[in-house]
C-alpha cells in the first residue's frame, strides 16, 4: 500500500509575518490616498490640496519602516508591487464605470461614476509621482543610514521625505494641472501640498516610525 506523502505546508506556522502586515498596510495607504484625492480641501480660501495629502505621509512612513528593517531592495520591490496594485484598482473601478446599471439605481451609479471616472492625466500623474517619490525616498534613507551608521532615525526619515516629496509632488502637479491652471496656482498647489506633507511627516509620521521600528526590532531580537 502506497503511503500518502504529507502536505509540506501542514507544519508551517499559521501566523502572518510582520513584513506582510507592513507591506499590506503600505499598499492600502497608497490606494486609499488616491481614492481620497477625489475630494479637494480648501483652507481659508488660500490653500488647496486633495484629501489624500493627509493620509499619503502614512505610506511614506511605512516605506521608511520597510527600508529601515528590511533594506532598500525589499522596499523597492514592495513599492513596485503597491504601484501595480493601484494600477489594478484603477482598471477594475474603470470597468465598473463602463458597465450598465438599472435605472432605479441611477443615483448610486452616478455617484460611483463621479468618483471613479478618472481623468487620464491625473492617473498618470499620481502613478509617476508615487513611483518616483517612494523609490527616491527609500534610496536616500538607505544611503543616509549608511552615512550615519544607523543613528539619528528622525533625521533620516524627515530628510529622505523632504527629497522624496519633491519627486512626488512636483511631477504630480505639473502633469495633472499644467495648462489648466495659472502658473501662480500651480506653484501655490505644489508649495501647499509639499509643506503639508512635511508637517504631517514630522509631527505624526516620524513618531509612528520610531514606535513601529522599535517594536519590530524588539520582536526580531526575541525571535532570534
Amino acid at each position: 500500500m502506497n503511503k500518502v506523502s504529507e502536505n509540506p505546508l501542514k507544519n508551517r506556522s499559521n501566523k502572518i509575518d510582520t513584513f506582510t502586515i507592513i507591506a499590506v498596510f503600505f499598499t492600502v495607504c497608497y490606494i486609499v490616498s488616491n481614492i481620497m484625492a477625489v475630494k479637494v480641501i480648501g483652507v481659508f480660501g488660500l490653500f488647496y490640496f486633495d484629501a489624500g495629502t493627509i493620509t499619503f505621509p502614512l505610506a511614506y512612513m511605512l516605506g521608511d519602516v520597510l527600508t529601515e528593517i528590511w533594506g532598500y531592495r525589499v522596499a523597492r520591490k514592495t513599492i513596485i508591487l503597491a504601484f501595480l496594485c493601484n494600477v489594478f484598482v484603477v482598471i477594475c473601478t474603470q470597468i465598473g464605470v463602463w458597465l450598465p446599471s438599472p435605472e432605479y439605481l441611477d443615483t448610486t451609479s452616478n455617484a460611483y461614476n463621479t468618483i471613479f471616472s478618472y481623468v487620464p492625466r491625473i492617473v498618470i500623474a499620481s502613478l509617476i509621482g508615487f513611483l518616483l517619490g517612494e523609490i527616491s525616498n527609500a534610496w536616500i534613507m538607505d544611503k543616509m543610514k549608511k552615512l550615519t551608521n544607523g543613528k539619528h532615525l528622525w533625521f533620516r526619515t524627515i530628510g529622505s521625505s523632504i527629497i522624496g516629496y519633491i519627486f512626488d509632488t512636483v511631477p504630480f502637479v505639473l502633469i495633472a494641472f499644467l495648462g489648466t491652471l495659472t502658473t501662480h496656482d500651480i506653484l501655490l498647489m505644489i508649495l501647499s501640498q509639499y509643506i503639508i506633507k512635511i508637517v504631517i511627516e514630522a509631527l505624526f509620521g516620524t513618531p509612528l516610525a520610531y514606535a513601529l521600528i522599535a517594536f519590530l526590532r524588539k520582536k526580531n531580537s526575541l525571535n532570534s
